[in-house]
């Protein structure tokens, strides 16, 4: 592990308002599902792919400094980040295509 890590609290404080501030966008977006983001975008509605990036994004900021991923070399970030870039895209598609599939389905049953 590197030597780099800051030193102080300030950085957790900031991460923490940070993930904070997402989970509540994250939270008020749920109960209030706007309209407006209930349109269909590949497959589905605007909303949903909001939050997969809002959860991606928290995801992010856990690794990186909570889990102490950030003050690694490089080989061991790459080792880590590239199944993850691969993985998540994928399952993410699985998961839209075999939703609408479902959704379809019972929707065509009488």
């Amino acid at each position: 592990m590197s030597d780099h890590a800051p030193k102080g609290t300030k950085w957790i404080w900031n991460i923490f308002w940070l993930l904070l501030i997402v989970t509540t966008v994250e939270v008020v977006l749920g109960i209030i599902q706007p309209e407006f983001l209930a349109k269909q975008f590949l497959g589905t509605r605007i909303l949903n792919h909001i939050f997969i990036i809002l959860t991606l994004v928290k995801a992010f900021y856990i690794v990186e400094y909570f889990m102490h991923v950030k003050y690694e070399n490089k080989p061991m970030r790459f080792s880590l980040y590239l199944p993850v870039l691969i993985l998540i895209p994928y399952l993410t598609f699985i998961l839209l295509t075999e939703g609408n599939y479902i959704e379809s389905m019972r929707v065509m049953q009488p």
